[in-house]
């Protein structure tokens, strides 16, 4: 008889465990700061593949361009054949790489006067446009700042009765388990 008190102690003690590692999972998941941790981490997780299938990778790059610096001159002369072989299939990447080169150039070069005179031209029409777009943005986010200010409320408010609605949960569970512990113990000891 005395071990089957022992046997029984440890089994409530194992659903005792039991319980608490669930109830812990349980408040993880519904905890407001982890749901919004997890959104962002799948959001970062598609983001770098996305990266990754566009642009490629470090590896990939470091295979192009060759292993050691001996290779680098031959990796130089077979570039443009190099690039056109990679970006077939990705126009952004064609696009991104033409965008680069394109930059480089007009680094290299200064301005012709024809050039900053169009540039001055061009800056004069597209200042009231700015001004447009600056005014309208401002609006924008001043009639998406209240129902925004809306949804986290709604969102506090639901994570709150969820962690309410758990921890009742968790104290029902605890007092329920007590009273089937304390009726076992109850049992045991009458049939001693």
């Amino acid at each position: 008889m005395g071990q089957d008190t022992e046997e029984l102690k440890r089994e409530i003690e194992s659903t005792r465990n039991d319980m608490s590692g669930t109830l812990d999972a349980i408040g993880d998941r519904v905890s407001p700061g982890r749901m919004m941790q997890r959104r962002k981490n799948r959001m970062a997780a598609t983001i770098g593949s996305v990266r990754d299938r566009v642009m490629g990778t470090a590896h990939d790059a470091r295979e192009q361009l060759g292993e050691t610096s001996d290779h680098a001159t031959e990796a130089v002369k077979h570039a443009p054949d190099v690039v056109a072989q990679r970006t077939a299939g990705a126009p952004m990447v064609a696009g991104g790489i033409a965008f680069g080169i394109g930059m480089l150039i007009a680094v290299a070069f200064p301005p012709s006067r024809t050039e900053e005179a169009a540039s001055a031209k061009l800056r004069d029409a597209i200042e009231p446009v700015k001004e447009d777009l600056v005014e309208s943005a401002q609006q924008i986010a001043q009639n998406v700042k209240e129902p925004a200010k809306h949804s986290v409320e709604s969102l506090k408010e639901a994570s709150a009765e969820a962690a309410r609605s758990v921890a009742s949960s968790a104290k029902d569970a605890t007092s329920n388990l007590k009273d089937e512990a304390q009726s076992s113990v109850e049992t045991v000891r009458s049939a001693e």
